[in-house]
C-alpha cells in the first residue's frame, strides 16, 4: 500500500536556502508545521532560539523555553517547537526584553530588533475579500482572516480595503490603526525574487488589461536612485513619507 500524506521530516540539504545552518552538520532538522506561511516562506521557532538567536543550545532546550510559555508570536504565546514564524511577524521575549520583526532582506527572512513600543504592532496585506452572510471576510497574507460586518453585503460600502492594501494592526486589541495604499510614492520593500530586500518608493505600476494583476510589473527606486523591477505580488508597503516599522539597512528614506 502506497504512503499517504506528506512526510512529517525534512532533511537539511533540501531546506530553504536562507535558513542559517551548516548543511552537512547533521542529516535532519525541525520541520515546519502547516500553518500561516508556507515552508519555502518561513521559519520554525526551534530554528529562531537555537541557530539565529543563540538562546538555545539544542532542540530540546529549544521546546523546553517554548513550553514554559515565554516566547510569544504576534502577541500570543506559542509552545510548538515547530510553529513557523513569516514575513511581519512579531517575536516577543518578554523575560529577555528582546523583541524581533521577521523582515525580507537580501539573504532572505531576516530577524529585526524591535522596540517593545513597537512590537505591538504588525503590517498585514490583504490577499483577497469575500462576501458572506453577515459581511466581508478579508483574508491577510500571514493566514488570519478578518470579518468586516456590512449592512447590505451585496452592496458593501463600509468595506474600503483593496487587494495589495496593508493595514497597521495594533496588538492585544487586534484593531486596525490605520490602512495604506500600494500605489505609486508610497515607500516598499520587494518580499520575494532575486531583489528581494531592496527597499524604496514605488516609482510605477503597469496598468494590467490582459493579465492578472499580481503580475503587473513594478519599478521601485532605493535611496541611492537605483532602480529595480518586480512583480506587484512581490511588493509589500511599508508607509508614505516615513517607514512604519524598522527594517535593516533601510535607514534613509527617499524623498
Amino acid at each position: 500500500m502506497g504512503r499517504k500524506g506528506k512526510t512529517a521530516r525534512l532533511k537539511r540539504k533540501p531546506a530553504p536556502r536562507f535558513w542559517p545552518i551548516h548543511r552537512k552538520e547533521a542529516p535532519w532538522i525541525v520541520k515546519p508545521s502547516s500553518g500561516p506561511h508556507s515552508l519555502q516562506k518561513c521559519l520554525p521557532l526551534t530554528l529562531v532560539l537555537r541557530d539565529m538567536l543563540g538562546v538555545a543550545q539544542t532542540k530540546k532546550e529549544g521546546k523546553m523555553i517554548l513550553s514554559q510559555g515565554k516566547v510569544l508570536v504576534d502577541d500570543k504565546v506559542r509552545k510548538s517547537d515547530d510553529f513557523p514564524v513569516g514575513l511581519m511577524d512579531v517575536i516577543s521575549m518578554p523575560d529577555m526584553n528582546k523583541y524581533y520583526r521577521v523582515v525580507p532582506s537580501h539573504k532572505g527572512l531576516v530577524l529585526a530588533p524591535i522596540s517593545k513600543e513597537e512590537s505591538n504592532t504588525k503590517l498585514v496585506r490583504v490577499e483577497d475579500k469575500t462576501t458572506v452572510s453577515n459581511g466581508v471576510q478579508i483574508a491577510l497574507h500571514d493566514g488570519t482572516n478578518m470579518l468586516v460586518k456590512v449592512a447590505d453585503p451585496r452592496n458593501p460600502q463600509e468595506v474600503t480595503y483593496e487587494t495589495f492594501d496593508v493595514l497597521k494592526i495594533i496588538y492585544p486589541e487586534k484593531e486596525v490603526a490605520l490602512s495604506l495604499k500600494t500605489k505609486e510614492g508610497n515607500l516598499a520593500v520587494i518580499t520575494g525574487g532575486k531583489n528581494i530586500g531592496v527597499q524604496g518608493k514605488i516609482v510605477d505600476i503597469e496598468k494590467t488589461e490582459a493579465k492578472k494583476r499580481r503580475q503587473a510589473l513594478v519599478v521601485i527606486e532605493d535611496a541611492q536612485g537605483e532602480r529595480y523591477q518586480t512583480i506587484l505580488d512581490f511588493v509589500f508597503s511599508i508607509g508614505e513619507a516615513q517607514p512604519l516599522i524598522t527594517l535593516p539597512e533601510a535607514k534613509v528614506v527617499v524623498q
